[in-house]
């Protein structure tokens, strides 16, 4: 596969953190870095806001650039750290340090499932939002705002997001969206999955296609078995193959890190 141009920056979604003894990334960064990449991680904050992460983010992207002497990086990130990553962009590095950003599994457009689950009386919305905090602020976060996150992944926040931060000129901008099959793809979103699935249709267990679209959408990603890839999945998180069977189509995945292994080999066609 060879390197590509940039080093490259993963930036994980909500509810974990980068670690390096169970990577957030499963095999990925690994058999990224064997074939020459660059590999760093966001290390942001596992419950806090867009804005917060954001910050915190830009200065990973400067660290990156000093300790490596790199014009640019490449952002790869997964579900809220696309929206993290992306607010990072727009509002504070405009373009001068970031080449691309793909997202995998982001809502870019919200949660319809989030709308529904908000509607539940405030004082619970609080409760729940405390004891995320507190958790989360145990675990490592610094600082935690479950209550905000939670209004910010709704479908009309997103408008006004996406109303106010717009794709920076001079930066790539690619998005995948995935889905499970049915309800025994994955025992972990199962129930998120019956949830999604009842309120908005089909899913990863967490975020729809059509959430998931933006910048150049390249497409609906499947699972080349019976399970389909769900958003676990789609970070290696069970550190196996989806399928012992070959890939069918573009869209049909064997093997999560052969995705990333053609991804990044685009990035390079790419000159990133």
């Amino acid at each position: 596969m060879g390197s590509v141009k940039y080093p490259i920056l993963l930036v994980h979604g909500i509810g974990f953190h980068d670690q390096r003894i169970f990577n957030y990334w499963g095999r990925i960064p690994k058999r990224l870095t064997k074939q020459g990449a660059q590999i760093f991680y966001g290390c942001q904050d596992s419950h806090a806001s867009v804005e917060s992460n954001a910050h915190f983010l830009y200065q990973r992207v400067l660290k990156i650039i000093e300790e490596t002497g790199a014009e640019k990086i490449n952002v790869i990130a997964h579900s809220k750290g696309g929206l993290d990553s992306r607010w990072m962009i727009s509002h504070l590095d405009h373009g001068r340090y970031v080449a691309s950003l793909t997202t995998l599994s982001t809502p870019h457009r919200g949660s319809h499932t989030v709308d529904v689950l908000l509607r539940m009386p405030d004082r619970l919305v609080r409760i729940v939002s405390f004891f995320c905090d507190r958790w989360y602020g145990l675990l490592g976060d610094k600082h935690p705002e479950s209550y905000r996150m939670f209004h910010e992944l709704a479908t009309e926040p997103m408008k006004h997001f996406n109303q106010q931060t717009p794709n920076a000129e001079g930066v790539y901008y690619q998005s995948y969206a995935f889905i499970m099959k049915h309800f025994f793809s994955d025992f972990i979103m199962a129930l998120p999955f019956l949830v999604v699935k009842a309120i908005e249709g089909p899913s990863d267990g967490l975020v729809t296609p059509e959430s998931a679209a933006w910048g150049e959408f390249r497409g609906i990603y499947t699972g080349n078995g019976w399970k389909g890839i769900s958003h676990c999945d789609v970070v290696d998180r069970r550190r196996y193959r989806l399928s012992k069977k070959e890939p069918t189509n573009a869209y049909s995945i064997s093997d999560m890190v052969a995705f990333y292994f053609t991804l990044i080999k685009e990035l390079k066609n790419r000159g990133l």
